[in-house]
C-alpha cells in the first residue's frame, strides 16, 4: 500500500484524505519512509524536514482539510526556497549557516494552503548548471535509471517526485531548470510567466531569468498547484499584479479550434529521431482532435545562449560579490569559474544582451498572434549517463548541459509560459516530453493542450521500477529536523 501511495498523484491522494480512508499524519509517514530508504540512491534531499511535517499534519482537523486541493499533502521545495527556521543551503557550502527567518512567498501562499513540507532538495550549486552535478550533496539520478543524470538545475525536486519521495515540488527555471528535469523523469515541469509566480525569499541567480516553477505527476495536479502559489508580491519587483484563473477550471475544454504553432527553425534541428518520432505523434493526435496546425518561424537563434549568459553572469557575480570576498573559498570549481567570467564581460556587454532580450521578446509575442499555443521537443536527447561531458548529435558536439536546456533558455528571456510533459518512451527505457509555450498569463491554455493529450494513454510513461537499484554515488552529509 504504501508504495501505491507514493506514487499516486496529489487529487488520488485527496480523494483518500477527503473520505478519510487515510489521514495526513500516515501520509507524513509514508513519504518520510520513502526519504529514509531512497535518499541515499536518489540524493533528492538536501535537509529532511519530516519530523515538523508530522507535527504540522497531526495538528490538521476535518476543517482543515477543505481550505485548499493540496490541504493535507507532502511537498518538497528546491534549496533555494526559504523555509522559516531551515537552512536554506542553496547546494552550497557558501551558505551552511543560512537559517531562514521567514518563508518565501510561495512556501507562505502552500502552509496557508495546509500544505506539509517534507523538506528542501538538491540542486546544482546556486543553480548553476544543467545536469545537477553537486560535489557537496552529491548527484541526483534518474528515476528510470540511476546510472544517469536527473538533469537540473531542478535535479532533486525532479528526483523527489519521481523516486515517489513527494508527490509535488517547488523549483527555479532560469533556463529550464524545472522543465529540463521534469522532461528527463517522465514529468510535468511548468514554467509559469515571468511574475506569475514571486520570486520572493528565494536565492537569487539571475534576476532577469529567474522564475519559480512546479512538477508534479499530472497536469491536474501542476494546475492546482499554481493556483495555490501564483499571486502578487509588491516586496518583488518582477511579480505582476494580475487575477490569479482557477487553472484546473479549463482543463476539460479540449483542443478544438486551438492554433498550434509547430517551429520550422531550430526546436527539431539535431534532436534524437525516438524524440522527433514521438512529437510527431502528438502532432498527429492534435490534429486530429481538431487542432490547427500552423507553422511558425522563430528569430535567429544562432546567439540565444551566449546572450542569456551575458546577462546571468554579471547578475550572479552581482548577487554573489558579497560572499565572494567574505566566503570565496567555499564555493565550488564550477561556479567560481562562471563568476569569474562574469568579470570579465562589460556594461557594454550586458546591456545589448539585455536589448536582444527585448527583441526577443516582441518577435515571440508576434508569433502568438497567429497561433494559440507553441508545441517543440522538451529536450533534445534523453537522459545522460552521470559524468558525461558532451554529446554528439548529427556530427556536432555539444556539452551536455547545453543540451539539456537547448530547446528551453530562449523561453526564460522572453517570459512566455512553458509546459513540460511526458509523450513516450525511448528504446532505451527513459521518458521523452514535449514542451508547450503559451501567451503571457495564458497557462490555462497550455495546461489544457497539455491535459488533452495526457489523457490519450499512447504518450503516458510507465513508473519508474525503483527497488534493487543500489547507489552508487555517495553523499557527503544530510540535514534532518529531529
Amino acid at each position: 500500500m504504501s508504495d501505491e501511495i507514493a506514487f499516486s498523484d496529489v487529487r488520488s491522494l485527496k480523494r483518500r484524505l477527503d473520505a478519510r480512508e487515510i489521514t495526513p499524519s500516515e501520509l507524513v509517514h509514508v513519504f518520510a519512509d520513502r526519504i529514509a530508504r531512497f535518499n541515499a540512491l536518489s540524493h533528492a534531499f538536501i535537509t529532511v524536514t519530516g519530523a515538523s511535517a508530522a507535527v504540522s499534519a497531526a495538528k490538521l482537523t476535518p476543517e482543515d482539510l477543505t481550505r485548499s486541493s493540496f490541504a493535507g499533502i507532502p511537498y518538497a521545495s528546491k534549496d533555494l526556497f526559504d523555509v522559516e527556521g531551515v537552512l536554506t543551503s542553496a547546494g552550497s557550502r557558501v551558505f551552511h549557516d543560512q537559517i531562514a527567518t521567514e518563508d518565501a512567498f510561495a512556501i507562505m501562499q502552500l502552509r496557508a494552503a495546509g500544505a506539509l513540507s517534507m523538506g528542501k532538495t538538491n540542486l546544482h550549486e546556486f543553480a548553476y548548471g544543467a545536469t545537477g552535478e553537486n560535489d557537496v550533496y552529491g548527484t541526483c539520478v534518474n528515476a528510470y535509471d540511476p546510472t544517469r543524470l536527473a538533469g537540473g538545475s531542478s535535479s532533486g525536486s525532479a528526483a523527489a517526485v519521481a523516486f515517489g519521495l513527494v508527490p509535488a515540488a517547488l523549483g527555479t527555471d532560469t533556463g529550464g531548470s524545472v522543465r529540463a528535469p521534469a522532461a528527463l523523469n517522465g514529468l510535468v515541469g511548468l514554467k509559469p510567466t515571468i511574475g506569475r509566480v514571486p520570486t520572493s525569499g528565494v536565492v537569487p541567480y539571475c534576476w532577469t531569468l529567474d522564475h519559480v516553477g512546479l512538477m508534479t505527476r499530472t497536469i491536474t495536479d501542476c494546475a492546482d498547484l499554481l493556483g495555490i502559489v501564483a499571486g502578487y508580491d509588491p516586496h518583488d519587483p518582477a511579480s505582476v499584479n494580475q487575477p490569479v484563473d482557477i487553472y484546473a477550471d479549463h482543463l476539460g475544454g479540449g483542443v478544438r479550434g486551438l492554433r498550434v504553432g509547430i517551429p520550422e527553425n531550430f526546436y527539431f534541428e539535431r534532436t534524437d529521431p525516438e524524440i522527433l518520432g514521438a512529437v510527431e505523434r502528438v502532432k498527429s493526435h492534435l490534429s486530429k482532435q481538431g487542432a490547427k496546425l500552423i507553422p511558425v518561424t522563430f528569430p535567429d537563434m544562432e546567439h540565444s545562449r551566449t546572450i542569456s549568459l551575458t546577462v546571468q553572469m554579471p547578475e550572479a557575480l552581482s548577487a554573489h560579490s558579497a560572499y565572494l570576498q567574505e566566503r570565496g573559498e567555499l564555493y565550488g570549481k564550477d561556479f567560481r569559474a562562471g563568476l569569474a567570467l562574469g568579470q570579465c564581460l562589460l556594461a557594454e556587454h550586458y546591456v545589448r544582451a539585455k536589448r536582444f532580450i527585448e527583441q526577443y521578446r516582441r518577435q515571440t509575442n508576434a508569433l502568438f498572434e497567429d497561433v494559440d499555443v507553441i508545441l517543440t521537443p522538451a529536450t533534445p536527447e534523453i537522459a545522460q549517463k552521470l559524468g558525461a561531458v558532451n554529446t554528439i548529435r548529427d556530427g556536432v558536439e555539444e556539452a551536455v548541459g547545453n543540451a539539456i536546456t537547448r530547446f528551453t533558455t530562449f523561453f526564460n528571456m522572453t517570459g512566455h509560459p512553458a509546459l513540460t510533459m511526458p509523450c513516450g518512451m525511448h528504446s532505451e527505457g527513459l521518458p521523452v516530453a514535449l514542451q508547450l509555450v503559451g501567451r503571457y498569463f495564458e497557462e490555462s491554455t497550455i495546461l489544457r493542450a497539455g491535459h488533452c493529450l495526457e489523457s490519450n494513454e499512447d504518450f503516458a510513461v510507465p513508473l519508474p521500477r525503483i527497488d534493487g537499484y543500489v547507489g552508487t554515488n555517495v553523499r557527503n552529509q544530510v540535514h534532518h529536523d529531529g
